[in-house]
């Protein structure tokens, strides 16, 4: 059966059962992906386990922050969040401000093109984001996001392997709501949201509501070439919703749309230019390279419905159906210099679909949910490499890359959890996964010019080096079990075992006619899924009559069949060009453990002082990285590093809330710390990040009854210089990475040795008003 068919009747069959499974009513039904955070009680809701449960009753390493939580820390997108949640990397992709590379103890991916499978999941309400383009949310009308540390196979599927990221939309009142977000800061910051919603009919049934936000800002540095400003903010965004609300009935259809024009990022150059000269630039957000075309232009949309049905007090059914699409445009200057050499154009198209069904009960004892899972997914990636074999020769060699990769995944899960007593459980889950990869890559060399896609009229040079269509399937059973014990109820201890997988898949970079004899170009460009099995142990409490809440949690990972995706300098029928290579390295462990704290100091009518913060350790390495060195296979797991993830991490925060004038003056201080990270397996010391403390500062007054607020925020205050990714394509010591002296250049003239950084002190002022 077609993957649309089946889709369409299996939603059609999902409405009718909710349907018909209870009639609307007037009173109101709380969604279960949407409870409030209750943070005054202690009693913070999640639905990590898809249902509602306090966060200290849930036996897994989850950090929840609230949507006002998010709005004090002056929070602006998700990437935020890794300044406070130990063993947590989130960060923007190299040349743009919309594509993602997430990390969470030490799994996840950095290499945005088709063929490649995320190891952390974003969710947005509910929906996994099936590609990193477009995956760095601006944070506005959330009502919380969860970070899920650890392999979340049974209830979130493949690619989870590191762990999740929730982001939930706040829902709509049951009377009219208008509020309004201002902000204006530094490098001339100017983001404006706007809310609105209000019930359509007398009861509340339904409800209508939508956001608007327009989120500019100029850049952090020029390009000196373009005259452009670089690392600038320009996004338009929206989202609508149509809820109903009834008491054994909640439906809700939305929509977002997210426009991000900013300009390609470019990096800064820790060389000269090998050919030119050109020296190296004294300020790091400025760059020189030339290429423009086509213009960054990311274009991101989706819609999904909600259906929730509790036919009686034991049973609650769900449906989640979602469409997605994104198209993007990016110019890459690899060599960030003026002379078209290593530049690479690219497009990302991507589209998905996506059916969930879910049926939850509780009985006595017993509790549970069952599920099937959907996706269809569609990624094509278009790039050329434009080489140049003298400056400022004409063009030599574009090698033009397209990859069409199609993913389709169906699953079937289970989740049980039973209670010996009130105060022991266990609770057993499994996933069976079906996940087929098919792969269309083509990759053919121009002279004189590059690729018509991008507008060019290069003459096609040779035979394709890359010709192939293929695909492979493979199936997957993720094991979950979990022993709770809760000696009371403001106490959890757990310890817990789960699996997770990553999908395999094709190196869209790879070279087809390198292939040894007698291996087929899918075989030879093809990669396995990898594998995590996990063993934790935590323990959670509200202390001291709740003026203490502390989580801890300990890990230990088997991480085998590592995928590790890069590019280098190579032969392709005698031409020195670019390409993939990838590999099932081998085996990786991981181990450490996590703390996360927040202390009322005083709570009293005068004021109140909370003290919070985290701290992080993983101890992360390879076991066992066989490469091929001189076409002999070497193990040189010594000499490899686990990339995005420094072994230490962790926040602190003190915040001073007193009464001022009937309303609340609050005032908060905070540091976040990380300590070395390495940009990839192989140590480099030009683009490696050294360990670094980020401090941050604000102070917000809100009116009675939060009708508004004014706040000024300031973050990074030292202005430290954080390197978050770079490009390397220098000679070096096959076996140690070393890199060699002098440096030699592996691809184009001028050699390429850059990184990309994270955002630079800002200070900025942001009201807001609610009606």
């Amino acid at each position: 059966m077609h993957a649309h068919t089946l889709l369409c009747r299996a939603s059609l069959i999902a409405s009718a059962i909710v349907g018909l499974s209870a009639m609307p009513a007037q009173a109101q039904s709380q969604p279960a992906d949407q409870p409030a955070a209750n943070e005054d009680d202690g009693a913070i809701i999640v639905t990590a386990r898809r249902r509602e449960e306090s966060l200290i009753d849930v036996p897994i390493a989850i950090t929840a922050l609230s949507g006002d939580q998010l709005a004090a820390k002056g929070a602006m997108d998700i990437t935020a969040l890794a300044e406070t949640v130990p063993n947590v990397t989130l960060e923007s992709s190299r040349a743009t401000n919309s594509t993602l590379s997430a990390f969470i103890r030490g799994v996840g991916q950095q290499d945005p093109v088709s063929g490649f499978e995320q190891g952390v999941g974003i969710y947005l309400d509910d929906v996994y984001l099936n590609r990193p383009q477009a995956a760095v949310l601006d944070i506005y009308d959330v009502e919380r996001i969860e970070v899920l540390r650890g392999p979340q196979g049974t209830l979130y599927g493949r690619n989870t392997v590191g762990g999740a990221v929730k982001y939930v939309s706040r829902k709509l009142d049951d009377s009219f709501h208008l509020a309004a977000r201002g902000t204006y800061g530094s490098y001339n910051q100017a983001d404006g949201v706007l809310t609105v919603s209000t019930p359509v009919t007398s009861d509340g049934l339904v409800r209508v509501g939508g956001s608007l936000a327009r989120l500019t800002r100029d850049g952090f540095g020029k390009n000196l070439t373009t005259g452009m400003d670089n690392y600038n903010k320009n996004v338009w965004a929206g989202r609508g919703t149509v809820e109903v609300h009834g008491d054994k009935i909640f439906a809700r259809l939305s929509g977002d749309y997210t426009h991000d024009m900013s300009n390609s990022r470019g990096g800064h150059r820790f060389v000269a230019g090998m050919l030119s000269g050109i020296p190296v630039l004294s300020n790091v957000y400025d760059t020189q390279g030339g290429l423009n075309t086509p213009r960054q232009d990311v274009k991101a949309w989706g819609g999904s419905l909600f259906l929730e049905a509790k036919p009686n007090d034991w049973l609650t059914l769900r449906s989640i159906t979602a469409y997605r699409k994104d198209d993007s445009t990016s110019p890459i200057d690899f060599d960030a210099l003026p002379s078209a050499d290593v530049d690479v154009p690219g497009i990302y198209r991507n589209k998905q679909v996506s059916q969930e069904l879910q049926a939850l009960f509780s009985a006595g004892k017993l509790n549970g949910l069952v599920g099937f899972y959907y996706l269809d997914a569609r990624a094509l990636t278009q790039f050329e490499v434009r080489l140049y074999n003298n400056y400022p020769a004409p063009l030599l060699l574009a090698a033009f890359t397209q990859a069409d990769i199609r993913s389709e995944t169906m699953a079937g899960f289970a989740d049980l959890t039973y209670d010996f007593t009130d105060q022991f459980s266990l609770s057993v889950g499994g996933r069976y996964t079906w996940d087929r990869r098919d792969g269309y890559i083509l990759r053919q060399n121009y002279i004189n010019g590059g690729s018509p896609v991008f507008g060019s009229a290069g003459i096609a040079f040779g035979a394709p080096s890359t010709n192939f269509r293929g695909s492979k399937s493979f199936t997957k059973f993720t094991p979950k079990a979990t022993l709770t014990f809760k000696p009371n109820h403001d106490n959890t201890l757990y310890a817990s075992y789960s699996q997770g997988f990553k999908g395999g898949g094709f190196d869209p970079r790879g070279v087809g006619v390198n292939a040894p004899a007698g291996m087929s170009q899918a075989d030879f460009l093809s990669f396995k899924p990898e594998k995590v099995n996990s063993y934790e142990v935590g323990y959670k409490a509200d202390l001291f009559g709740r003026r203490l809440y502390l989580s801890t949690a300990a890990f230990y990972m088997d991480y085998t069949d590592v995928q590790i995706p890069g590019s280098v300098a190579c032969k392709a029928g005698g031409i020195t060009t670019f390409c993939g290579v990838v590999s099932n390295a081998g085996k990786a462990r991981m181990k450490g453990f996590e703390v996360e704290g927040r202390a009322k100091l005083i709570d009293s009518d005068a004021g109140k002082l909370t003290l919070s913060g985290s701290v992080g350790y993983i101890d992360a390495k390879y076991t066992k990285y066989v490469t091929n060195i001189s076409a002999t296979p070497t193990d040189v797991a010594a000499y490899r590093h686990v990339q995005n993830t420094p072994k230490w991490s962790g926040s602190a925060g003190l915040d001073y809330a007193l009464p001022v004038a009937d309303g609340t003056l609050t005032v908060s201080g905070g540091m976040s710390f990380k300590s070395k990270t390495y940009q990839f397996e192989i140590a480099n010391p030009y683009i490696d990040q050294p360990s670094y403390q980020l401090y941050d500062a604000s102070i917000v007054y809100r009116a009675p009854g939060n009708r508004w607020s004014l706040g000024v925020f300031g973050k990074n205050l030292t202005d430290k210089r954080i390197k978050t990714s770079g490009y390397t394509y220098m000679a070096a010591n096959p076996t140690t990475g070393v890199l060699t002296t002098p440096l030699v250049s592996t691809l184009g003239k001028e050699g390429i040795l850059s990184a990309f950084y994270a955002n630079p002190r800002q200070v900025f002022v942001t009201g807001t008003l609610n009606f």
